[in-house]
């Protein structure tokens, strides 16, 4: 058995530097491709220009604009009347999660999914998301690690999607936002810090180290209750000062950002003032609150799909979940425009799952609905969720030395918002993932 390992070890070896001296005798030029379109949103300054052209080579942007110097070999793909803009930053997703319009029936099925079986699920998830123009994404809590799992596997080649950073699970007191339902405790195991239930500061100080030990790139929380839950207030606080201070400390300390979910003003604000990095949906936040978050440089992600598509769909979900949705929706227009008239950082974020993934890119029409700019939209993804993420230095606008994340929609996309839900072609890092290859 020995010799047997030995040899093959011995094998692999010999094939590796075989492989290693082959390539470095024959160095890979990487590809060239050039996109031309009508008109350039370039992610920074807000507005078009034209013609649009951008010269891509390998994974980088190497040129912008009609005077970039574009080598005699490159594929030259033309989308016409279309708009070039940096591929869309989804700062709040549940990839991991499925949709499903029945409510009741799609909590039953995934009870009965084992942890790989969702996992698949988690791939079309993020091949559906990235198709639809979205290059990376912020996993804003998931079971069993299958985000964690599902970023290396793309990262590793192994499955597409966007570039993912993850949160593992979100973390929350007993009976609240991020506990499990109340199921009866002798018929399924009550969730442990290990799953993000946490009390008190210690607990919590636990739990975060958990999800970073086993992969998390931000930490997730639920500060207030929530709507797609049955046992709790949609606006009631659930976690301490001490224990918000614990966990918030701890990531800053790992250096990880920390989200906060929450509806509800007090639990914001108590989030706030312990440091927290981003505000998750805020439907009930006050003008005391929207101050406070701009003068502390706060985030808010509004997740406007996700109200407007459960408000439409208030009467599917069982009565109390159904309550919440309403009673969330009739105050969240109010507070976005709010926090535009204040002058709150804004991030793109989804929260699909809720909605159907793929939809991302309604999140721009359904802002401009309550009265944004639709090139300020447009920089809450570019510009906002780039920050957030930490990822602005790569990626998040066009620009040389940039990774080539790019999607073309029809048309002039400041005179129709809702180009960006029917795009033309993606390009994720330099690979084209959907269009014309």
């Amino acid at each position: 058995m020995t010799y047997r390992f030995a040899a093959l070890a011995a094998g692999l070896l010999l094939a590796f530097a075989s492989n290693a001296q082959t390539s470095a005798a024959a160095p890979v030029t990487p590809t060239t491709t050039v996109l031309k379109a009508v008109r350039l949103f370039d992610g920074r300054s807000g507005q078009l220009v034209s013609p649009g052209l951008v010269v891509v080579q390998g994974s980088k942007i190497i040129g912008i604009g009609t005077h970039a110097a574009i080598p005699a070999d490159a594929k030259v793909i033309d989308l016409g009347d279309a708009t070039l803009l940096p591929g869309y930053i989804d700062a709040h997703t549940h990839i991991a999660y499925d949709h499903d319009d029945n409510w009741a029936q799609g909590f039953y099925d995934g009870m009965l999914r084992f942890p790989v079986e969702q996992s698949f699920h988690a791939g079309r998830n993020a091949k559906v998301t990235l198709q639809a123009g979205v290059t990376s994404a912020r996993d804003l809590g998931a079971g069993d690690f299958i985000d964690v799992a599902l970023r290396n596997a793309i990262n590793a080649g192994l499955a597409e999607g966007p570039r993912m950073l993850v949160a593992g699970h979100a973390l929350g007191s007993t009976g609240g936002h991020c506990d499990s339902s109340p199921f009866p405790p002798d018929r399924v195991t009550p969730s442990g810090p290990l799953e993000g239930v946490c009390n008190g500061p210690d607990q919590c100080r636990l739990a975060t180290r958990l999800q970073m030990k086993y992969g998390a790139d931000v930490i997730k929380i639920c500060a207030s209750g929530g709507v797609l839950s049955e046992s709790d207030p949609v606006d009631v606080p659930q976690l301490t000062p001490a224990e918000l201070s614990a966990i918030i400390s701890e990531a800053h300390a790992w250096g990880r950002k920390v989200a906060a979910h929450s509806h509800g003003d007090l639990a914001a604000r108590q989030a706030i003032e312990a440091g927290v990095d981003s505000i998750e949906h805020g439907s009930f936040l006050t003008t005391p609150t929207l101050q406070l978050m701009k003068q502390k440089g706060v985030t808010l992600v509004p997740t406007r799909l996700a109200l407007v598509w459960t408000v439409g769909h208030a009467d599917t979900y069982p009565p109390k979940i159904g309550a919440k949705a309403r009673a969330a929706g009739a105050s969240h227009g109010g507070m976005f425009r709010n926090a535009m008239r204040i002058g709150v950082p804004i991030a793109f974020g989804t929260d699909s799952a809720v909605s159907p993934h793929g939809m991302n890119a309604q999140e721009f029409g359904d802002m401009v609905d309550l009265g944004m700019a639709p090139s300020a939209a447009l920089l809450t993804s570019s510009q906002g969720s780039a920050r957030l993420l930490g990822i602005d230095g790569e990626t998040g606008t066009l620009e040389i030395g940039k990774f080539a994340d790019i999607v073309a929609v029809p048309g002039d996309v400041l005179q129709d918002i809702r180009a960006t839900e029917r795009p033309l072609l993606v390009m994720k890092q330099g690979v084209v993932v959907r269009g014309n290859h």
